[in-house]
């Protein structure tokens, strides 16, 4: 039986941890009996890793992969308690601990891919064998990204995509526009994307719904076993959301949404400060042409930053094309459904 009946740490009801800030918590030992030469500890750690595979020749009829890899060390402290008299007694025992999270660390992250992820750890040793040990994950919201620099993108944004489409049963044709608007596009974790969307639907064919969703390109950088780096980029949605629409043909509709944020959530940033991976963001829209399997998108990015309050918003708008075709001059786009229909603003999570 173990002389140690219980360990626990006993930290502050946080919910996500920021970066910057400090960590104050107990660490309860309770024992059975006395215990001599003890090492009590708590550590703090934070670490990211990340792993994919790559083929290396996929015409071989013999499959061979190869495995890229990498891993960094964030935030690796500890805390060493000093035992008077070399013992402990049985019964409780309460050890108070501290510690500073740096302001430089990303935030907490998991994919298939790689992961980024925080702990406090609590040990009990006696004669170098662990007699207990507990750990505790942290959520932990990053401030890395440098935010200043992106001051000068705080300005509105507007992103127009148009798709035509061949009717060839009726040997019509027809295009469909869709035009994205905000007012800013810096954003901060828990914050909502409030965002208007025009659809100039100029075909026989209604146009039923909008799918938006925000999504999360990251770019890992790993190393083969032979030492070759190589990148991998890989897209996740974060959230999504589906807008009933109903366009009808030669209308146009202007649909009012919004998006909320989770927390904690990756900066965007470079691989320069993340070391493993880097982060950047998109707001895509998309919607199927009606009677055909094409479908228009339009992307707007945004850029994750953590204190949009500082921000200096610019009083000029810029506008963004990714034409599918030439955007049509004049084109009227006055129906907003978002006043008639209090269904229009709504969001969902997804994890």
């Amino acid at each position: 039986m173990s002389t140690v009946r219980a360990i626990n740490l006993v930290l502050p009801e946080t919910e996500v941890y920021l970066a910057g800030s400090s960590i104050d918590g107990q660490l309860v030992l309770n024992l059975r009996s006395t215990l001599v030469d003890p090492v009590v500890k708590v550590e703090l750690v934070g670490r990211g890793c990340l792993k994919w595979l790559e083929e290396d020749n996929p015409e071989q009829d013999y499959e061979k992969s190869t495995a890229f890899t990498n891993q960094a060390v964030y935030v690796s402290k500890a805390q060493n308690f000093h035992i008077e008299d070399g013992w402990l007694d049985s019964g409780v025992h309460t050890f108070d601990f501290h510690f500073n999270l740096p302001t430089s660390i990303p935030s907490t992250f998991t994919s298939q891919i790689g992961c980024i992820s925080y702990f406090v750890q609590g040990t009990c040793c006696s004669h170098q064998v662990v007699l207990a040990k507990e750990q505790r994950c942290l959520l932990l919201q990053g401030t890395a990204g440098g935010y200043r620099k992106h001051v000068k993108d705080t300005v509105p944004l507007v992103v127009e995509a148009r798709k035509d489409v061949v009717y060839f049963c009726c040997f019509r044709h027809g295009s469909v526009i869709l035009r994205i608007s905000l007012e800013k596009n810096i954003f901060c974790p828990g914050d909502t994307i409030v965002f208007k969307t025009d659809i100039a639907n100029r075909t026989c064919k209604y146009v039923r719904k909008v799918i938006f969703a925000l999504h999360c390109i990251v770019l890992y950088s790993g190393f083969s076993s032979r030492g070759e780096r190589r990148s991998l980029e890989d897209r996740r949605e974060v959230t999504r959301l589906e807008s009933r629409t109903d366009t009808a043909p030669f209308e146009a509709t202007r649909v009012t949404s919004a998006l909320v944020l989770p927390k904690p959530m990756p900066v965007t940033s470079t691989l320069t400060e993340n070391k493993i991976m880097a982060f950047r963001y998109e707001l895509v829209g998309t919607s199927g042409l009606p009677c055909t399997t094409s479908t228009i998108v339009g992307r707007v990015p945004i850029i994750i930053a953590v204190t949009p309050k500082h921000f200096s918003v610019e009083q000029n708008t810029m506008t963004l094309h990714e034409n599918e075709g030439d955007i049509a001059k004049g084109v009227s786009l006055h129906r907003d459904i978002s006043e008639i229909d209090p269904g229009a603003i709504a969001s969902r999570s997804t994890e």
